[in-house]
């Protein structure tokens, strides 16, 4: 007998959020914001890091300080 037995309509659980019921309201608004929070965090981040290289590299002519 296998030590991995599951009991008939037991899901495997996983940390990630494919697992979950999404049809049910507050799954979807908890990930759906979640999510947008990051992507905004991520784009602001992203056009900082821009922002100085753009700013530390094209001064003075391309030379930095």
């Amino acid at each position: 007998m296998s030590s991995f037995m599951m009991i008939p309509g037991e899901t495997i659980h996983s940390p990630m959020p494919q697992d979950l019921p999404w049809w049910e309201p507050s799954h979807f608004v908890f990930f759906s914001v979640t999510y947008l929070v990051l992507i905004i965090i991520g784009a602001g981040l992203g056009y900082c890091v821009m922002k100085a290289w753009k700013d530390s590299c094209c001064k003075d002519g391309g030379h930095g300080h």
